[in-house]
């Protein structure tokens, strides 16, 4: 079941980055602008922040020690004349949603037909086609509950412990893995994870890719329970020297199971078509926190 649904989310992304007019490119030539936005909101450790990116651009979110979430976005816009410009400049952005305990971060444009028609009726159609990307740095406290929704673009996580959810179509990802739930589902690209081993006890890691690279690293004293699976095509690179099969079995190319040491946290790796690549990190916990 759970395999079906990796799957399904699979072709929905395929189906979307190749017929998304959004994403299309565009054979006219047309100009930019960037306007930058930021805000911050008091918000107190625990509660949830949820984001929604917007169809191209990137995240990085940190954790830090003040009660509150500081937003930064560059929001770029392309067009071919300067009135069109100013135009989608006022469209493209993104809106705040708090609710007690629950903030939400939602990317807002020409790809929201509901809120065109709130906020801006009908725009001409090669308004609606025309190009846009929004980048967001966001701060947010160490201890939070995040879900996360992107499009194209980098992602960029760390100094965080809590639940993450994470879906993204395409990205080049960063995941600086410290404790707590974590399901992240990518459509393709390639996905770095630092997995730190002071995570919380009974910590959950689970990654999957339906087509590209996921590149993970070990710290010298990780305790974990430890699944790497390729479904399809594609092979495990393991590099690494803390993963030691268990009696009477082997590893494959296909297949990685281990255990290492109690086994408190539980790392599971998974893609469809590429390469899970594996090796142990260079440095201790202790380097690492300096």
């Amino acid at each position: 079941m759970k395999t079906q649904k990796f799957l399904n989310f699979f072709l929905l992304a395929i189906f979307v980055l190749n017929f998304t007019p959004i994403l299309r490119a565009q054979t006219k030539s047309l100009i930019k602008r960037t306007t930058y936005k930021t805000n911050n909101l008091e918000f107190e450790p625990g509660g949830t922040i949820s984001i929604v990116g917007a169809p191209s651009g990137s995240v990085s979110i940190e954790g830090w020690q003040k009660n509150e979430v500081e937003i930064s976005a560059d929001i770029e816009v392309q067009a071919e004349t300067e009135m069109d410009l100013a135009r989608l400049a006022q469209i493209n952005g993104f809106i705040l949603d708090k609710h007690f305990r629950h903030l939400s971060i939602i990317s807002v444009g020409t790809h929201d037909k509901n809120y065109l028609k709130r906020i801006a009726g009908k725009l001409p159609k090669n308004l609606l086609l025309m190009p846009f990307r929004i980048d967001y740095r966001i701060k947010v406290p160490s201890f939070c509950r995040l879900e996360i929704d992107g499009g194209q673009g980098d992602l960029q996580i760390s100094k965080i412990v809590g639940a993450i959810r994470i879906n993204f179509l395409r990205s080049n990802a960063k995941l600086d893995l410290e404790g707590g739930i974590i399901n992240a589902t990518f459509g393709s690209g390639n996905v770095d994870v630092s997995v730190n081993s002071r995570g919380l006890p009974e910590s959950n890691f689970d990654v999957q890719m339906a087509d590209g690279t996921i590149n993970v690293e070990l710290t010298n004293n990780i305790d974990a329970e430890f699944s790497a699976k390729i479904l399809r095509t594609g092979r495990i690179e393991n590099a690494s020297n803390l993963l030691k099969p268990p009696d009477r079995a082997k590893f494959t190319e296909k297949l990685i199971a281990a255990r290492v040491g109690r086994g408190r946290t539980r790392l599971s790796f998974i893609v469809g078509d590429g390469t899970i690549k594996i090796r142990d990190s260079k440095f201790s916990d202790e380097q690492l926190e300096e």
